[in-house]
């Protein structure tokens, strides 16, 4: 028998749309020197054995340019709901902007920026806030430092947590993202079918079932959803 689901638990799925309304790149929109490259050039296990110092370089620029960026309305309207409910934020995104935004309790599947690890050690992590990764950074145990992210090529972070909150959520919201990305958007097929599901995004790959969509940016649909639970 399925364990059964808290009513008071929201679970919100976060993906690259409700940062780009804090103004930041999505990953494959950084432009500049990072069109000469493809993406696997910079964010794959081969690419920093075969040179370090670019994916060091990309990653660096990406985290100066998410540090620079603020929490926008959705991110603090998601805050604003821990008022009432249980919120787990299990968010794709690698930048800190609903830490920052006020949510207390956030799952990241996809690494950090703000923080750097171990290439020997993966349990050996290190936060490092906006400070760059160079060549020579090691851990204690003598390893240079990588970004702490999860690269193509590697398994997503946090996976059984993930499954297990949102399992037993009672509400499901989906915000930002069009559901290409895998594993994590396969998630999304653990939400209960009692639970109430919503996605807001501006498109999607595909619609998946049991979910209401809701067409548009997180700015203009997410605190409206979050006014209407708090109220309801």
């Amino acid at each position: 028998m399925s364990d059964p689901i808290d009513p008071n638990k929201v679970v919100v799925l976060t993906g690259a749309g409700i940062s780009a309304e804090s103004g930041l790149a999505t990953f494959r929109d950084m432009g500049g020197l990072w069109e000469q490259y493809e993406i696997t050039e910079v964010a794959s296990p081969e690419a920093w054995e075969a040179n370090p110092q670019l994916v060091l370089d990309f990653y660096n620029a990406r985290r100066t340019q998410a540090v620079a960026a603020e929490p926008n309305a959705a991110h603090r309207a998601l805050a604003e709901l821990e008022s009432r409910y249980n919120v787990v934020v299990i968010t794709q995104n690698v930048d800190d902007l609903h830490e920052r935004g006020g949510s207390s309790n956030v799952i990241h599947v996809h690494g950090e920026l703000v923080k750097a690890r171990s290439t020997a050690d993966p349990s050996l992590v290190y936060e490092i806030g906006g400070k760059e990764i160079q060549l020579g950074d090691l851990c204690e145990a003598g390893s240079q430092l990588r970004p702490h992210i999860v690269w193509f090529g590697e398994f997503i972070q946090n996976r059984d947590l993930a499954v297990s909150e949102i399992r037993s959520a009672g509400k499901v919201l989906v915000v930002g993202t069009s559901l290409s990305v895998y594993p994590a958007a396969g998630l999304l097929k653990l939400a209960r079918y009692q639970a109430q599901k919503i996605i807001v995004s501006p498109d999607l790959d595909h619609e998946p079932y049991g979910f209401r969509w809701i067409r548009g940016t997180a700015v203009k649909h997410v605190p409206r959803i979050v006014q209407r639970w708090l109220e309801g």
